[in-house]
């Protein structure tokens, strides 16, 4: 009996029941300009924990990640808003805050649809930190997404009063960008083995870790980017050799000429496919692109099959029967 007063089972994930990685996108937990709350991304993240956890009661081993653009922005801009009375939080602590925040959403609304299934499947989330480069050029050219959508206008005039960076996103509207930079290496990684090992399910990476660089004597020390959660993902995946990275977004498939009116979805394509769509311009910067480059990356070194869908067509996409599916 569990301190509910229910009987429940212990799920028992076997190390040889396949391990899937699952990203889930920031811009997943804001259903619409109206929903914007923390109770609002709570709710949301409650819906995808729906999902993720009828594949773990399907016998899956499960490591969620997650997103934190839209969150990012939202902590700097009150943040900006409070600085004539309070310090300004730097952009990693910002990262930090979002690993703890959307870590608690996801682990309590997972524990508890869980338990409703009575399945009793200890969970932690991992306040992690991954290694870039100083010299990582992304830090000369910002593309990273962060914060709200704003009007063209509305954004120049950031732009011009604040000194941002802004760029238009993939047809959705304007929005602040930051550096990020490439994932070098998981400072954490062997506590997740670990938790792994101990049958936990693990959120980890959140935002794409919290940037950190090692100094020449071998300290840490964050810096001011903010690395994308599915390159960070993808090699979280590819070092506990998962058998498939799920990459859950705001679109049911991958699309060729996205938001045209001849826009075609992808059911199922090869590595040499995605490179040739990639070259032909199909995948937006800050958007589909990223997570076709990390889709790429995971399949060759050794995974199986990368899926990008909806959170709530998760359990249809692991059947084969919607996503996009890319294989070596």
């Amino acid at each position: 009996m569990d301190h509910f007063g229910t009987e429940s089972r212990v799920t028992g994930m076997s190390s040889t029941k396949p391990l899937l990685v699952i990203a889930v996108g920031g811009n997943s937990l804001i259903t619409d300009a109206t929903h914007m709350s923390v109770l609002d991304q709570y709710q949301a993240a409650g819906q995808t924990s729906h999902h993720i956890a009828s594949l773990i009661e399907a016998g899956y081993r499960v490591v969620v990640t997650h997103g934190n653009g839209p969150q990012v922005g939202f902590i700097l801009m009150r943040s900006e808003l409070a600085k004539s009375v309070l310090h300004q939080v730097p952009l990693e602590s910002c990262v930090a805050d979002t690993q703890g925040a959307i870590g608690y959403q996801i682990e309590q609304t997972l524990a508890n649809e869980l338990r409703q299934r009575s399945l009793n499947t200890p969970m932690a989330t991992i306040v992690t930190q991954v290694v870039v480069d100083t010299n990582d050029p992304a830090f000369h050219a910002p593309t990273k997404p962060i914060g709200p959508f704003y009007s063209e206008a509305e954004a120049r005039l950031h732009e011009k009063e604040d000194g941002w960076d802004v760029k238009e996103d993939a047809g959705r509207g304007w929005r602040r960008v930051v550096a990020s930079p490439q994932p070098l290496e998981i400072i954490e990684l062997s506590a997740i083995r670990t938790l792994l090992e101990q049958d936990f399910l693990v959120i980890a990476v959140g935002g794409g870790g919290i940037p950190v660089i090692r100094k020449a004597n071998g300290d840490l020390e964050g810096c001011a980017a903010v690395i994308d959660k599915d390159v960070a993902s993808c090699l979280l995946a590819k070092e506990l050799g998962a058998d498939t990275f799920i990459i859950s977004t705001a679109v049911d498939k991958v699309m060729l000429n996205f938001g045209q009116p001849d826009q075609q979805a992808l059911d199922l394509i090869t590595v040499d496919q995605a490179k040739a769509y990639m070259a032909d311009g199909h995948f937006a910067a800050g958007s589909m692109q990223p997570k076709i480059v990390a889709a790429i990356d995971f399949l060759e070194h050794g995974g199986k099959k990368v899926i990008i869908t909806q959170p709530h067509l998760l359990e249809e996409a692991i059947a084969g029967r919607n996503g996009t599916h890319i294989v070596p």
